[in-house]
């Protein structure tokens, strides 16, 4: 069945949509998957943090620095980010060990802040290219397929979504996802369960970082451009507010959390042009008050109620 719905979310889109709509589902996608790196790491593992758009912009930036300096094809770039983001995140997650709770998410909160001030720094301009930043090229359809570059783009994202959704939903029901689980519900009973805490968390931030790199290295495809100021603390605060909206250890809620964090601007703008954060507010306002645990938290409770009815 899952397939079948894959397949159909692939084809219909291509088939129906216009280029603007099919840029507008593979930042939808790329916010999922960069949703779905802050879900393993706060949902899964009970680390809150306030700045993964560090790691989204560490990601777009890898990606665009490989594409204009050294002509690396697109795709062979997403490798070498989750490298870069996986080793940034790995670095991140020792002093982690020492902080919890608000403390963690204070300090990445930080990172947030000083990325892209970072980013504008006269030593790095060469590469960065400053407050001006990069434009890449969005790639064509290989083997001469009769595809928009957006098309292609969007069948692209899908097929790198689907293996990494594959792969965390392995990981979050094998042996790492139980020890991930139970250090977030009691980390002393854990730790004296034979967990490695240390292990574990830091293996956690460092997958985390990974799956947030590689949306950041998609979107910057997408969007064919990067610069600092588009990687502020709203990037972050945005991939939070999708978590939640989603559901906080919901897998499948991280699709609806990037929808809403994707169309929902748009529609509280289309409401009211003077003052759409107001309208965008009590949006969220509601969907909070309405749905607590989040979309996927929802669909969940609902999903149990069915097996005990039968």
């Amino acid at each position: 069945m899952i397939p079948l719905l894959v397949a159909a979310a692939a084809i219909v889109p291509v088939a129906w949509f216009t280029d603007y709509h099919l840029f507008q589902l593979t930042m939808v996608i790329v916010y999922a998957i960069a949703i779905l790196g802050l879900s393993l790491l706060t949902g899964f593992n009970g680390q809150i943090s306030l700045g993964h758009g560090a790691f989204y912009a560490i990601g777009a930036y890898t990606t665009a620095i490989l594409m204009t300096a050294w002509e690396v094809p697109y795709w062979a770039t997403l490798p070498v980010s989750a490298i870069v983001c996986a080793v940034v995140g790995l670095l991140l997650g020792f002093p982690a060990l020492r902080l919890g709770g608000l403390y963690l998410a204070l300090t990445t909160f930080a990172l947030a802040v000083a990325i892209p001030q970072i980013l504008k720094y006269k030593l790095f301009e060469d590469w960065t290219g400053g407050v001006q930043g990069l434009v890449i090229d969005k790639p064509d359809a290989p083997f001469g397929l009769p595809l928009s570059p957006d098309q292609w783009l969007y069948l692209f994202t899908m097929a790198v979504a689907v293996v990494l959704y594959v792969i965390a939903w392995n990981i979050v029901r094998g042996r790492m996802g139980r020890a991930m689980m139970a250090i977030r519900d009691h980390a002393m009973a854990a730790e004296a369960m034979g967990i490695n805490l240390a292990t574990v968390k830091t293996r956690t931030f460092a997958l985390s970082a990974m799956y947030t790199g590689l949306a950041g290295s998609l979107g910057a495809i997408a969007v064919q451009f990067v610069a600092p100021d588009s990687f502020g603390v709203f990037v972050s605060i945005y991939l939070f507010v999708g978590l939640v909206v989603g559901g906080v250890s919901s897998i499948g809620g991280t699709l609806i959390g990037a929808a809403f964090i994707q169309f929902i601007p748009n529609i509280a703008d289309k409401v009211s042009k003077a003052a759409p954060g107001a309208v965008y507010g009590v949006i969220l306002i509601a969907v909070m008050f309405l749905i607590p645990g989040g979309v996927g938290g929802l669909l969940h409770g609902l999903w149990r109620r069915v097996a005990k009815a039968r």
